[in-house]
């Protein structure tokens, strides 16, 4: 009989979303008539942009050509997008990196998984709470966590980010390996100044730690005092590994195409105390388990480099952020306390009069005919909170903050 990894038993589920599937589901029933608006989900509205839509085309047109047909690429990625990130998004911020430290990839939520099985099952990990769910329940998966006691994995050190502490997280009491940070944060929208990066650098140098920095939605930055990468911060280039996603800076959500950082500087220990470059695992593993993303992928990809995609994605990103606008002064304009929303496509809101997260959910179907996401779905710390997002259309976007200026009752 064949033995299962019982460590998958551990998961409390796609409790959240198999739930509010579960109450929209119902409340259609009951009023099919009801035009809901869906706020929640963090997938993207705007199509792909001119540039990219070339650049697939063209690779197309070389897959039917004997001559430009190409099979197998590069686990890796193709240099011709590499050396463009580099250039673009790396070099003009002061940040050196060599061509064999970027590993392109279909999704940051594939790499962000899988870089934990470079990593032994016994170290500690860190996360900052509320945070992206993946971050815990692939550690979950790997048996790193322990058991799951009162809605907190025992073996997991949780760093609450609240209104009280600004949406900082603190630096951890005991000793931690493995430091998850997201900045912008999904789902906070919350972001962290180049102090308090340099904090978590010193910290991870002065511990043995390891970073593993999700950038994500670093496009989204307004603020130029604010950092795009952590490996502008002195020393993270020894004790940090960044993830980048083209999903929602240039809509690669359906189309799948990212990239991961992994200097040749960043080491870990054996269990003997040898000192190894994670460089070296990360290639190892990806060339035993990944093909490679596809070179029509990529090729769209690296047009969003060139003058005329640059131009492009920003006029995406501004669409989407002032649609965060329109929702966090439509919200304030009531009473409701906001956060996010300003250097990010999240809008977090404290829920009204007390009310717990589900209850708000309800509370906004019910009587606005809006989707959120319950801030309990993102960890302990997000009970009393709630996740709206900014990747609606313009329309549906300034539809939802009338219905919640005019029918919400607080």
């Amino acid at each position: 009989m064949a033995l299962l990894n019982e460590n998958y038993l551990k998961l409390p589920g796609s409790y959240l979303f198999a739930e509010i599937a579960k109450r929209v589901t119902n409340f259609k029933a009951e009023f099919p008539e009801a035009n809901i608006i869906r706020l929640g989900i963090g997938d993207v509205t705007k199509p792909l942009t001119p540039a990219v839509i070339d650049g697939l085309h063209k690779a197309v047109d070389e897959m039917a050509n004997p001559e430009t047909f190409r099979g197998y690429g590069p686990e890796q990625g193709y240099n011709f997008l590499i050396e463009k990130i580099i250039a673009t998004d790396y070099t003009p911020r002061g940040v050196k990196l060599e061509v064999d430290e970027v590993f392109v990839s279909d999704g940051s939520k594939s790499d962000v998984g899988n870089i934990q099985e470079i990593f032994g099952v016994n170290n500690r990990v860190a996360i900052t709470d509320p945070v992206y769910p993946v971050y815990l329940d692939t550690n979950v998966m790997a048996g790193r966590t322990g058991d799951f006691i009162n809605g907190m994995f025992e073996n997991v050190t949780y760093l609450p980010c609240n209104a009280e502490n600004k949406f900082i997280p603190a630096l951890p009491t005991e000793k931690v390996d493995l430091i998850y940070l997201c900045v912008p944060n999904n789902p906070t929208g919350t972001t962290l100044s180049r102090t308090e990066l340099k904090k978590w650098v010193d910290y991870a140098k002065a511990n043995g730690s390891i970073i593993l920095f999700d950038a994500a939605y670093e496009a989204y930055i307004q603020d130029p005092e604010l950092p795009h990468s952590i490996y502008e911060i002195e020393g993270a280039n020894e004790v940090a590994i960044e993830f980048r996603s083209f999903s929602k800076t240039a809509g690669f959500t359906g189309t799948r195409c990212a990239f991961t950082v992994v200097p040749k500087t960043v080491m870990a220990l054996t269990a003997a105390g040898e000192s190894h470059p994670l460089n070296k695992l990360w290639n190892r593993r990806q060339t035993t388990k990944f093909n490679g993303t596809p070179y029509i992928i990529q090729k769209g990809a690296e047009a969003i480099y060139t003058p005329e995609g640059q131009a492009e994605i920003k006029t995406v990103v501004s669409y989407y952020m002032d649609n965060a606008r329109i929702i966090k002064e439509g919200l304030e304009s009531i009473g409701l306390e906001t956060f996010g929303g300003e250097n990010a496509p999240y809008i977090w809101l404290k829920t009204p009069n007390g009310m717990d997260s589900w209850e708000f959910f309800d509370k906004l179907l019910n009587e606005a005919h809006i989707v959120g996401t319950p801030g309990t779905g993102f960890g302990p710390s997000g009970q009393g909170y709630f996740r709206l997002t900014a990747f609606g259309n313009k329309e549906n976007t300034l539809e939802a903050v009338e219905r919640i200026k005019t029918r919400l009752s607080l």
